[in-house]
């Protein structure tokens, strides 16, 4: 072998070390998926990407939607900068192998949160708390004159392969011992797609996602969602299980958004609230809220003044909710039971003390 060939090689086993002793560093016990995160200075986050209001690309090629911002957040808090991520959209089936192989850091896909993808014997995923609660429902053509689950009996219904959606669909049928054909599409847009085109009677997926779909249809009206529901779909943000701190910050920045349109603070007025919490040590507990004492972000691998990030990028829960299914927007869809407690609905914040 030549000197070069030798200086080649030589240099090829360095780069290996290099890279397993980095591989070994995150694999200690201390290491943890955020230390990742920060050390790239972007997020990786799991994404939809096909469902206006949740999680779009709009045709200049950026994302949108409720999901988007609770991504948006995250990266507010762990890095201090909100648009440093990077979107990976995902299929249904593709979701939960993307966040074991280490391809996605976190996922923000309207994702129920349940027994089986929660616990170690299942997907062995951590949740964080709710951050929609939704249903699923059943969509029909109007003028099928189809008006109730039992009407659809024998007839073939559109969903969406390896979901709870599929599941639940199959649990109700069965427990009604009605027959039914179920058409299995990848993703929603096909599902969409076969609805259309006449494959099916009906089809099915949670409300958000129906109401989003609709919304996009030539003649809207001539669409109806069906009363009732097949099921409750609490959709919430996940990151892989067994890493604590990572689940622990993207629990704290969900809890952060509800705590903050509680106390009132917005996008608006974080900084002018900031600078009352500052020079009032009497507001004991907003100051440990915006950071300004208490040292509770370094608790969780975060700046103090997290929570200051975070709002200021997207704003309290109810002006992400707002912006994305609001009444003004694109795909509106009334906030019912994700209104805060105080409101009579199921949105609430543990005390940052």
């Amino acid at each position: 072998m030549t000197r070069s060939g030798i200086r080649v090689v030589i240099g090829a086993l360095g780069g290996l070390a290099t890279l397993l002793s980095s591989c070994a560093s995150l694999g200690s016990a201390d290491s943890t998926r955020l230390d990742l995160v920060k050390q790239r200075g972007e997020l990786i986050c799991g994404v939809s990407g096909k469902i206006p209001g949740m999680s779009f690309l709009r045709p200049d090629g950026g994302y949108e939607g409720f999901d988007i911002d609770i991504c948006r957040a995250m990266a507010a808090a762990f890095l201090g900068a909100p648009d440093s991520i990077q979107y990976r959209p995902l299929t249904a089936p593709e979701r939960f192998t993307a966040l074991r192989s280490g391809e996605i850091d976190l996922l923000s896909r309207n994702t129920t949160f349940n027994l089986s993808r929660d616990a170690s014997g299942g997907n062995g995923l951590s949740f964080g708390p709710i951050v929609f609660h939704d249903g699923q429902g059943l969509m029909v053509k109007t003028g099928s004159g189809v008006t109730s689950l039992e009407q659809l009996s024998g007839k073939a219904i559109c969903v969406g392969s390896g979901t709870t959606t599929e599941q639940n669909l199959n649990d109700v049928f069965e427990t009604r011992q009605l027959p039914y054909t179920p058409i299995k599409y990848q993703d929603l847009n096909q599902v969409v797609g076969g609805y259309l085109q006449g494959r099916c009677a009906g089809m099915t997926s949670d409300l958000t996602q129906l109401a989003a779909a609709r919304s996009g249809f030539p003649d809207p009206e001539q669409h109806t969602i069906l009363e009732e529901r097949l099921s409750k779909e609490p959709m919430a943000p996940a990151v892989v299980g067994g890493d604590q701190r990572m689940a622990d910050a993207m629990r704290w920045v969900v809890f952060a958004l509800i705590e903050a349109e509680e106390r009132g603070i917005t996008q608006a007025n974080v900084d002018e609230v900031l600078k009352t919490a500052q020079a009032d040590p009497s507001q004991a507990a907003l100051r440990r809220f915006l950071g300004v004492d208490g040292g509770l972000g370094s608790k969780l691998g975060l700046p103090d003044d997290f929570v200051v990030q975070v709002i200021r990028a997207t704003g309290h829960y109810g002006e992400i909710y707002d912006r994305h299914l609001g009444r003004d927007s694109a795909v509106t869809i009334p906030r019912s039971v994700n209104r805060l407690a105080g409101d009579g609905g199921l949105m609430v914040s543990p005390p940052f003390s």
